[in-house]
């Protein structure tokens, strides 16, 4: 039985928290900046020559858009939906190799921090802006399939990815793991995470430093806290790894 809020008109105590929505890539992964060579991959698959003016302005655009959901990024940078469809088919395919090619690790701590927050009966979904084949070729690279209670890409939330808040308001209506959006605390690297969280009403929103964005970017955001890395996360939260 969820437990209500002693006073529901503030803003719950980080040992309230009950729904935790955590990020992939740059906040419980390491992929090292192969978001930029996938799309490098995609780009030249469609004539856009690397080190040209095009080339530069579109790369500069999807380090700006880290976290966004990918075939939204590929629906700016090219307009037309079936040329969209076809730099995120060449994107996903592109990250897909290098996933198997083992260029990809836990973030330090990252894995220890879920099941903590799992065991402390937070429960924890993992969130991306990929799509669900490279979600889930993520998982199985690291062997994560069963470590979070569910995984969501913006597919699963009706194609809208963040900075919406529909991944996280989707996990919260999958899982009915509490009764307000104020007990979800969501973690990322981007300043897309902060955004999709704070539109959600999450209570917490951490921005982690282990990814594409600094502090200021993550605090301009709307980030409530700043954390080194998600293994710090626990602590916040109250709970002992």
């Amino acid at each position: 039985m969820v437990r209500p809020l002693t006073h529901p008109d503030r803003t719950p105590a980080p040992d309230d928290i009950q729904l935790v929505v955590l990020d992939m890539a740059g906040t419980t992964v390491a992929d090292g900046g192969l978001v930029e060579e996938a799309f490098e991959a995609a780009a030249g698959s469609l004539g856009v020559a690397p080190g040209s003016a095009e080339h530069a302005r579109q790369l500069a655009y999807v380090r700006a858009t880290m976290g966004e959901s990918k075939i939204s990024v590929f629906r700016h940078l090219f307009g037309d939906e079936p040329t969209a469809r076809r730099a995120n088919a060449a994107f996903e395919t592109a990250y897909g190799e290098l996933v198997d090619g083992g260029r990809i690790a836990p973030v330090a701590g990252a894995r220890e921090a879920i099941e903590a927050l799992r065991a402390a009966g937070c429960t924890v979904v993992l969130s991306t802006g990929f799509a669900r084949v490279t979600q889930d070729a993520l998982l199985a690279a690291l062997g994560w399939q069963e470590l979070a209670d569910l995984t969501l890409c913006p597919a699963d939330a009706g194609g809208r990815g963040r900075p919406y808040p529909d991944m996280v308001l989707t996990a919260l209506l999958r899982t009915r793991a509490t009764d307000s959006v104020r007990r979800i605390a969501v973690a990322g690297d981007t300043s897309y995470d902060m955004l999709s969280g704070r539109r959600a009403g999450a209570g917490i929103v951490a921005g982690v430093l282990t990814g594409a964005h600094d502090r200021a970017q993550l605090e301009s955001a709307g980030a409530t806290h700043v954390l080194g890395s998600v293994a710090e996360l626990p602590a916040l939260l109250g709970v002992v790894v």
